[in-house]
């Protein structure tokens, strides 16, 4: 047996994976194989290197958490200088310089404070949805307790975020146990009718949220959206329009603003933060993902002095009491100082616009080819909606990709890339021109397997359904 076949057979005893149908990974009816599930062993950069020594290209940043390459030296050093000063403490009754500094900058950068901290993008989301309905209750407002986010929105999959998340795929199993927000039209640039732009989409989506919130404020805590891009549901781009739309909506009707940059923070959209490009502040921020470059579990929300002052009381029971063991670790805190180092040091949004526009161009063919709608771009994320009569083209393009040393994971009939910023374009050998180059053979590849199958109920482009399950 082969170095990665024990540590495959070793990890389908032991180990339940995320977002997976287990069965999936066990051989398939005639003679196909089961979804390949890849040993790594180590990372540099912008590759993975499984157990026998090949190499893979990490196309998505390993869901969307790595910005600056694997194994960053800097990052390494900082952890291993903080390991050398303090692992662990509670933050309940002490602290520790890395989050009070972390905290500082983070404020400085987002005219928020008071952060509050978590493990996970779900743990920031429900952090944030009871913060708001309480702030509410501790002002006298007890019936604000509803919350409305946008159709195929995605804030995690713990319960209270799957209230506020639109995709059936996670939350139907749990319906019993979930109590739903309302959803309202997503600004998604791809719902254009004929002759308007995204921004006259946008308009649109936002009358509708005026109309719904005219008649439910009174019941409604917040707005909860993901700026500029929906990742799970197929990389929903809209126009930075409609976030101004949505902030004016809640001045108005005294509603909070909850912005997801859980996967979109970071620079992936060509600005630190998404909503910086619409000129606007939330009034809460949900932060994780990029938040250590994808070295240690760490979220963060912020939010503003005036709901930190609703819980400021001699009553213990108007605070906010949520708590995580591992609230503001030291050694996550530190990696995200020297994230926020990296950005400060490096120039790095302007050379990820450099970038993008050079990674762009070798993607030219992708763009034109014929099986291809929506083809779009947000600073460092690419995506196209493929039309196939494939029912399973996610899986299949993803095993047909991995065959070729790309690590690429469609959502649904969606393909899309959101590589590490250590991407190289402009190399001729390099890790761009690997990336477009393969995505491409990849596609190809693919699309000539629609004869083996019978074809999938609607042959319609969609990338709604699934974050990137198998």
């Amino acid at each position: 047996m082969s170095l990665n076949d024990d540590w495959r057979a070793r990890s389908l005893r032991a180990v339940w994976h995320p977002c997976t149908q287990m069965k999936l990974h066990e051989g398939q009816p005639g003679g196909r194989p089961g979804l390949p599930l890849v040993p790594v062993v180590r990372a540099e950069g912008v590759w993975l290197h499984d157990a026998e020594g090949r190499r893979i290209l990490d196309g998505i940043s390993s869901w969307w958490v790595n910005l600056f390459g694997h194994n960053h030296p800097a990052l390494r050093e900082a952890l291993v200088d903080q390991l050398g000063r303090l692992d662990h403490v509670m933050l309940a009754g002490f602290t520790h310089p890395p989050v009070v500094e972390l905290s500082e900058r983070l404020g400085a950068l987002t005219g928020l404070g008071h952060a509050f901290y978590g493990s996970d993008g779900a743990s920031a989301t429900e952090i944030a949805l009871k913060m708001s309905a309480h702030a509410w209750r501790n002002q006298g407002e007890p019936d604000k307790t509803r919350f409305v986010g946008l159709a195929g929105g995605y804030h995690g999959e713990t319960v209270g975020a799957l209230a506020v998340t639109d995709l059936g795929i996670f939350r139907d199993a749990y319906a019993p146990l979930v109590r739903l927000a309302a959803t309202v039209d997503s600004p998604d640039a791809r719902g254009a009718r004929a002759g308007e732009s995204a921004a006259d989409v946008a308009e649109r989506a936002a009358a509708a949220l005026a109309v719904w919130l005219e008649a439910n404020h009174a019941q409604t805590a917040a707005v909860i959206l993901e700026p500029l891009v929906q990742c799970a549901s197929g990389m929903a781009m809209h126009d930075p329009v409609y976030l101004r739309r949505v902030r004016e909506l809640c001045d108005r009707w005294r509603v909070h603003l909850v912005l997801d940059e859980i996967a979109v923070g970071f620079g992936r959209t060509g600005t630190l933060f998404a909503h910086q490009q619409a000129g606007i502040r939330p009034d809460f921020l949900c932060l994780s993902k990029g938040l250590t470059g994808g070295m240690l579990p760490l979220s963060a929300v912020l939010t503003t002095d005036a709901v930190y002052r609703a819980f400021w009381d001699d009553e213990v029971a108007r605070g906010f009491l949520h708590s995580h063991s591992y609230t503001g670790n030291p050694l996550a805190c530190r990696a995200a100082l020297a994230v926020l180092d990296l950005f400060e040091r490096e120039a790095v949004l302007a050379r990820n616009h450099e970038t993008a526009a050079a990674l762009d161009a070798r993607l030219a063919p992708l763009h034109a080819h014929p099986r291809v709608r929506h083809a779009r771009r947000t600073g460092m994320i690419w995506a196209w909606d493929i039309d196939t009569t494939l029912p399973d083209f996610a899986r299949r393009y993803g095993r047909a990709a991995l065959e070729r040393g790309l690590l690429l994971r469609p959502i649904g009939r969606t393909l899309y890339l959101m590589p590490p910023y250590a991407i190289d374009p402009a190399g001729e050998d390099g890790s761009g021109a690997f990336l477009a180059r393969t995505a491409l053979e990849a596609l190809e590849a693919t699309l000539a397997q629609e004869g083996e199958v019978a074809p999938a109920p609607s042959a319609a482009p969609s990338g709604t359904g699934a974050i990137d399950a198998v």
